[in-house]
């Protein structure tokens, strides 16, 4: 029997994007309540040889999901305000993906270190020093979640992302698609970036612990060159883990993760539901040779 394609995706303004085999499709909720539903061919990098080499890969995903992500939130925004829909060059969301990064890097990576550095004269060892560094990188991530929360129209995003769980969800276990048979599922996901990002945080610990205390600049350095390959590791702890859920060990490892979902995602309703849906349909078709690829599709009312 054929393995069934991992479908996922992330939540944008007043939609979601679903990732196929051939294509990203993005669903948007349009003012009128019609929803608009947006189709564009993966990029080459998608089907390469990168794809199947263990960590490369992670960072492929990483940097290609980004990059689509980034577009198709930029498609969300416009659909969601009614206004016609202009093309998005590589360029521009190259761009956005490269300030998105140094923010993250900024804060999650440098601001943890430079913060440890200023108890330096009281922490001896090296593997404290990482350590308390490491719960200082997971303490800023966790309270960054928070204080967004406090957003409405984040929250919002919040319930469409939990809404592309539900019908990931719903996919996996064989259900139709069909916001009556998906209410039942929740809206957390082993493969959720939340999680992902979680590992990472904590592959990074034990990573720089082992470069030991060298000059400030140098833990810089590695810092910023050593974020792809902890990433890429990252990936593939996510993946087995994912595929291993059975395993009592690995439900712990997953733990923290599936928490932290529960300040990402929020209970969707029907109209949710039905965006991510419709854009998960969409994706499963065109895997399907059941629809074309590109161009938009016709509006959902």
């Amino acid at each position: 029997m054929t393995k069934r394609y991992n479908y996922g995706g992330q939540a944008v303004i007043e939609g979601v994007m679903m990732r196929g085999r051939q294509a990203m499709v993005t669903a948007v909720r349009k003012p009128d309540g019609e929803i608009a539903i947006d189709t564009q061919k993966l990029p080459g990098i998608s089907t390469s040889r990168a794809r199947r080499i263990p960590v490369i890969r992670g960072v492929v995903v990483l940097v290609e999901t980004m990059v689509l992500g980034m577009k198709s939130l930029m498609y969300s925004a416009k659909m969601s305000l009614g206004e016609e829909e202009e093309e998005i060059s590589g360029g521009a969301a190259g761009g956005m993906v490269a300030l998105s990064i140094a923010f993250a890097v900024g804060l999650f990576f440098l601001a943890p270190l430079f913060i440890t550095r200023g108890l330096s004269a009281y922490i001896e060892s090296s593997i404290l020093f990482h350590l308390v560094e490491g719960l200082v990188r997971l303490g800023m991530f966790i309270a960054y979640l928070r204080i967004i929360n406090f957003s409405s129209s984040v929250g919002k995003v919040f319930a469409y992302h939990g809404a592309e769980h539900k019908a990931v969800n719903a996919y996996e276990h064989n259900v139709p698609l069909e916001v009556e048979y998906v209410h039942r599922y929740g809206t957390a996901h082993t493969r959720c970036g939340t999680g992902f990002i979680f590992i990472v945080l904590v592959i990074a610990i034990v990573v720089f612990a082992l470069i030991g205390r060298p000059s400030l600049w140098l833990m810089v350095l590695w810092r910023i060159i050593l974020i792809p390959a902890i990433s890429g590791i990252g990936y593939e702890a996510t993946q087995f883990a994912a595929r291993n859920t059975d395993n009592r060990l690995i439900r712990a490892f997953l733990a923290p993760g599936l928490w932290l979902q529960s300040l990402t995602t929020r209970e969707p309703d029907d109209q949710q539901l039905e965006v991510a849906l419709a854009a998960l349909r969409r994706a499963v078709e065109i895997d399907e040779d059941k629809a074309e690829v590109f161009g938009p599709a016709p509006p959902v009312t």
